[in-house]
């Protein structure tokens, strides 16, 4: 369970924002819109949601290792670098 209220908020709202442009796609196929359109609208989508995993993977990967590292801010610096690192590497994967 991610415990930061700001990273949740993030969360929900990028995957409410993938639900409107899957209803804009349902809408697009019941009005008969071309299939290059349809697939274009539902690459973003399947962009949108990547992303969203990589974000709650890293802020998930933040929260375990900082409950580890602890709260020195030496080490919550490197660890932010890191894990920055990280989430533009798993960015990359697509």
């Amino acid at each position: 369970m991610l415990t930061d209220d700001k990273t949740r908020t993030d969360l929900l709202n990028r995957l409410k924002r993938a639900e409107g442009q899957l209803r804009g796609i349902q809408r697009m196929i019941e009005e008969g819109q071309p299939c290059q359109d349809v697939a274009s609208q539902m690459a973003a989508v399947r962009k949108a949601l990547d992303s969203t995993y990589v974000r709650m993977t890293v802020c998930y990967m933040e929260q375990e290792l900082g409950a580890h590292v602890g709260t020195t801010p030496k080490g919550r610096k490197q660890l932010t670098e890191v894990l920055g690192e990280v989430q533009t590497l798993l960015g990359k994967v697509r």
